[in-house]
């Protein structure tokens, strides 16, 4: 208890003096100019942040969809890929033939898209990068 009394009685006798200076107004100013740009910027990445979530998830359902209507146009017991050897690796594979394309073909799909998306935000932000030089 000594301890807190001891902190109270040297705040208490901190007086703070303020007065109206230039300086302290400049300062002021120049902080919170600061804090509004650390605003903007966290907006801007929570825009970037909600975009790329949108583009994900219609990515998703395109690659989905595309894998989904595959898999329906196959026919079910006839497999994808058969091996004439009766090891049972192969006979594994032959029977699972078309779980395995189709996951395949979905992780490629999805890679192909994500890999347009990239190619068009550097295009375009290299498109302002050079904007923003000839001004």
């Amino acid at each position: 208890m000594t301890k807190d009394k001891a902190l109270e009685e040297l705040f208490l006798a901190q007086k703070p003096h303020f007065d109206d200076s230039d300086a302290f107004m400049a300062s002021l100013t120049k902080r919170l100019d600061a804090v509004e740009y650390v605003r903007q910027h966290q907006e801007a990445t929570l825009r970037r942040y909600k975009m790329a979530l949108a583009v994900t998830l219609a990515v998703g359902f395109i690659s989905g969809g595309a894998t989904i209507a595959f898999v329906l146009s196959m026919p079910t017991d006839v497999p994808l890929f058969t091996f004439h050897n009766q090891a049972l690796a192969f006979l594994w594979l032959s029977e699972h033939s078309q779980t395995i394309v189709a996951t395949a073909l979905s992780l490629l799909m999805s890679l192909g898209l994500i890999s347009i998306i990239h190619n068009v935000r550097e295009v375009l932000s290299m498109r302002g990068s050079v904007q923003r030089i000839q001004l």
